[in-house]
């Protein structure tokens, strides 16, 4: 199980965007790398066509999932989650400083 999935609250730990929050966009289908809103902007040059003018254009690129921390939705804080199971057998991330489930 990940510890980091899609629409989760994440803050950057290292690199040129250190200390940044963003929601999770996308999850690589290898499950190393992340695409975060508003983080880790690049700008790519583009072709004019038939429907769009080309130009620099800046979107947001992956990033490592270890560069990544969630960030608990309750407490706000940075965390490490822990997995536990639930009577039926679902396993779900628990914040360790809170102890709140995180959906």
């Amino acid at each position: 199980m990940l510890n980091i999935k899609k629409k989760d609250k994440v803050v950057v730990l290292s690199g040129k965007d250190k200390g940044k929050q963003g929601e999770v966009l996308n999850v690589s289908s290898d499950k190393t790398r992340v695409i975060v809103a508003k983080v880790n902007f690049v700008k790519r040059h583009t072709r004019p066509t038939q429907q769009d003018p080309g130009g620099i254009h800046e979107k947001e690129a992956a990033l490592h999932i270890s560069k990544l921390m969630l960030v608990c939705p309750k407490c706000q804080k940075p965390t490490r989650p822990k997995f536990d199971s639930l009577s039926d057998g679902k396993k779900i991330r628990v914040c360790r400083s809170c102890g709140e489930m995180i959906v």
